[in-house]
């Protein structure tokens, strides 16, 4: 906090789940640190959907808010988190704040040119893994008349689980553009022709698997 020059932390985020330390102790810790003024609230970041689970029950029973939010890797090439992250978060009130949300610049509207320097460029490989998806998808993108990065963040708040995705605008135009993606609104025939590109894990579990 001295090398962040603050006093506070409105939300201080576990990166990963502790399996080596109890809830008891971690929920001790953030207790004292909330009730010092130090944070305001606590969130988690790559936890499983059990781990949620847990850590809410946990909480509750030390009467104690518990998570708010859940940071994770979601986007139309990663979509597990639909199996168990994203019921669990929506269950327990956490809002989901997506990272990863154009997979490395894959989903980018300059994924397929290849340009020199763009975050494509070393991305190769992977480019032309999902070249047929990503043809697919710019197509549909030029239909809706939007570039494939908005579209994919509009994608990502068309779901109710989503709050906030993260984005990495490295100039004020890209973050501008960015902004786009709040007015876009997928319909269902769109929605559906996006799981036709990029098929999810089939739903929530257990009944993606179970039956």
């Amino acid at each position: 906090m001295q090398r962040l020059q603050t006093d506070h932390i409105e939300l201080y985020q576990m990166h990963h789940v502790d399996r080596s330390v109890s809830w008891d102790e971690l929920w001790g810790a953030f207790e004292l640190a909330v009730n010092q003024g130090k944070i305001g609230y606590v969130g988690s970041s790559n936890f499983a959907g059990w781990d949620i689970a847990v850590a809410q029950q946990e909480a509750k029973a030390r009467g104690f808010l518990g998570l708010i939010s859940e940071q994770h890797k979601y986007s139309l090439t990663c979509r597990l988190p639909e199996l168990e992250v994203l019921p669990s978060s929506l269950h327990h009130g956490l809002g989901v704040i997506p990272w990863s949300t154009l997979d490395g610049g894959l989903l980018g509207r300059n994924a397929l040119k290849k340009i020199e320097g763009s975050r494509s460029g070393g991305n190769a490989e992977r480019v032309e893994q999902y070249k047929d998806q990503l043809e697919a998808f710019a197509s549909l993108c030029m239909e809706l008349g939007e570039p494939q990065d908005n579209v994919a963040l509009a994608w990502l708040l068309a779901n109710p689980a989503v709050t906030a995705p993260i984005i990495g605008p490295r100039t004020l135009e890209q973050f501008e553009s960015a902004l786009r993606s709040l007015e876009i609104v997928l319909d269902e025939s769109v929605l559906k022709r996006l799981d036709e590109i990029f098929p999810g894990p089939g739903g929530e579990a257990p009944k993606a698997y179970a039956w």
